[in-house]
Parts: structure tokens; sequence; C-alpha cells
């Protein structure tokens, strides 16, 4: 998409479920209801195409028969599109037009240069509603335009402040029947923001009273105590070795998966993980793989190796198992664990049938060992 500061968005109302953040736009149709105010938490957060595309197919593509996914990071416009929806962009002065119903399941671009963008939902309302500009935010849209600032065009308005705050549960059309009946007069009183024109007294605070001091009792008659000699002065019985004490911060929570005893530190290699793309990585600290890895999970003290496999069909999740040196019974070989993918991975030990692995649960790997990701991409366990 074009860089914030160098555009103009607008919307026109309708049915579907707009949801603009800073590096993701998701539309959803009026059927996904339920599940769009978890999509516009991690929209609003920052999410960005592959976390955002997670989310959206987290429980197949047959409970989600239509949305569309716009996201934008160095320059490139990534688009994912799915059902009766059509996206048209302008690339390099060149017209670009992209329809969802015309795959079985999604059709998906990555473009550089894109100058403008439009998103048509509902051709019927597309010229009989005015254009809201807006920011950022959750709407109910029939279309949405994304052009540079200075070809905006006049007949844009701003966005009536009533379309952030329609309601999201059952009460909703009761809601909007209230807000539609209101007098102009109510409605510009319930959102006025001007302060009232008295001003409070001060409170009145309780008057300061005097401390209550104990009384003073005469010494008790008997010997006079004996003082311990100041350090440096005299002889002293100090054994040299006391320290006083003094606060320590909590350590910091050691990494890893929770429950699982933190793995010794470690210089030689545990194990060798060769991938079916070519790559060979040895397992000398936390390796993290995936469609596109992060290292989020992990503190400040521990810097895990992403490794970034290809999945053409999007089937790997981004971050998806992680193989570190074992601990504990587990020390001297590789373990691997499930970071809670999508599709999930299935693991095959020497002499072994498959195996699930269950998202969160570590697993020794034995040399020879094959672990299956999907989209075509395994990992053979050798021997460093």
């Amino acid at each position: 998409m074009i860089p914030p500061a160098d555009s103009v968005r607008s919307y026109r109302p309708g049915d579907w479920f707009g949801i603009v953040g800073e590096r993701a736009v998701v539309i959803l149709p009026p059927t996904e209801k339920p599940r769009v105010a978890a999509i516009w938490e991690l929209v609003d957060g920052g999410a960005g195409f592959d976390v955002t595309l997670d989310a959206l197919i987290s429980g197949g593509l047959r409970d989600l028969p239509a949305f569309v996914l716009v996201s934008t990071g160095e320059g490139e416009t990534k688009v994912v599109i799915r059902g009766p929806a059509t996206a048209e962009f302008e690339v390099d002065g060149e017209p670009l037009r992209l329809e969802g119903s015309s795959a079985t399941t999604w059709v998906e671009r990555s473009m550089l240069g894109v100058q403008r963008m439009s998103i048509v939902l509902d051709d019927a309302a597309d010229d009989e509603r005015a254009s809201y500009v807006i920011d950022g935010g959750l709407f109910r849209i029939s279309r949405l335009d994304e052009s540079p600032a200075h070809e905006a065009p006049n007949e844009l308005v701003a966005e009536p402040a009533y379309e952030h705050e329609f309601p999201l549960d059952e009460h909703e059309d009761e809601a909007e029947d209230a807000h539609e009946e209101a007098p102009v007069e109510e409605l510009a009183v319930a959102r006025s923001p001007e302060p009232p024109d008295w001003i409070p007294a001060p409170p009145v605070l309780p008057p300061v009273l005097p401390p209550v001091l104990p009384p003073v009792l005469p010494p008790v008659p008997g010997p006079a105590p004996v003082l311990a000699p100041m350090p440096g002065v005299g002889e002293t019985d100090h054994d040299g070795l006391t320290v006083t004490g003094a606060w320590q911060p909590a350590p910091a929570a050691p990494p890893g998966i929770p429950g699982q005893p933190p793995a010794p530190d470690v210089t030689v290699p545990v194990a060798r993980l060769h991938i079916s793309n070519g790559d060979v990585v040895d397992v000398d600290r936390a390796v993290v793989i995936g469609r596109a890895p992060e290292a989020r999970r992990f503190n400040d003290t521990e810097q895990p190796r992403l490794v970034t496999v290809p999945s053409p069909h999007l089937e790997i999740s981004s971050t998806h198992i992680e193989v570190r040196p074992g601990s504990g019974a587990d020390h001297g070989s590789a373990v691997v664990t499930d970071l809670g993918s999508t599709n999930g991975t299935v693991l095959v030990q020497p002499g072994l049938g498959p195996e699930d692995l269950a998202p969160g649960v570590a697993v020794q790997l034995i040399p020879g060992a094959l672990i299956d990701l999907g989209d075509g991409v395994t990992i053979q366990v050798t021997s460093p």
C-alpha cells in the first residue's frame, strides 16, 4: 500500500466488516461477526501479514467462505482475497484486477510500487453512498479505497462519529434504531466534550494534629552496658567473612518451555538438521524454524537461531517448531517441540510409526529421525 503519510483512505458504508490497522487491512463478510473482535485486537496491535493470515485460517478455509487481507512492509504490498470480492490496483501506472471468486481456495499476489487500491464488496451500493475519510478503526463497509493524497476526490467527507461505535452484541439492531430515531440535539449533547461551567469547591481537609509521643521512662539502675569496639579501634571478633545483606532483583525467568528444565550451556552441537531445501543447521542452541520465524518468546539472554523455510501454499506456520539441546534425561541429544503450528508437525523416528507432535511437548530426537512440517518441507536429523 502507499505510505500512510502520502495516501488517503476512504470507505463507503455497507454490510461487510472493515478492520483497518497500521500494517494490515482485513475485510470480513457479515457472517463472520463472531470473529471480528479478535481480529481487530490483533490488527490494532500491529500484526503483519503472516500473523494475521495464520489467525484467519486457523479454523480452516471451510469455516471462512470469504475474506480480504492486504498488508504492506518495506515497499511490498501483499494481498489475499477469497470469495465474492474484487481488488483493483494500479502498479507502476498499470491496472491490476483480482477476483476472489475465481479460485477454489484464494487468490494471492505480492506487488511493488502500488500507487492506488480499491476493494469492492457490493457493486449495487457503489454509487449510492458517500465516501468517508478514515485513518484506522473498525467499520461497516461496501468499498475501501486508497489513493495518493494529492489525487483524493473532492467529494470525500469526514467520517461520521458513530461509525466507530457500532455494537458487536445481540442488541446491535436495537441500538442502531435508537440512534437513527434520536433527535440531532440529543446526540450533540451526548457527544459533547465541553467541561461544566461551574467549578467545584475545594475539599475541606481535617486539621493536622501533632503526633502523640510515648512517655520517657527513667533509666533502670544496673551495670553499665559493654559497647563493642568500633571497626579499626582495638580488637574485634568479626570473622572477616560475613557480609551484610543487600537487596537483589529477582532473577530473570529461565528460557525455554515452561515446566521443562533449562538446557545447560552448549558449545558442541548435539545434532545436525538437514532441511529438504538444502540448508544444514547444527543444534548447538535453540533453533526456531518456520515460514517467517520470530524470537518473541525468548528473553534477552538467549539468542536462538532463526531458520526460514519455503511454504508456497502457506501450510507451514510463521513460527512452526523449535529444536534445542536437551536437558535432564535428554542431555546430550536434541529435542523438538511444536510451537502451536496451524497444521501440526509429524515426527517419524527410526523403528517407530509416524507421530503427531502435541503443541508445547518436547520429544527427544534419535539420529535418523524425520520431521515433516508440511508443504513438502522435511528435516532429517543426524549426529553432528
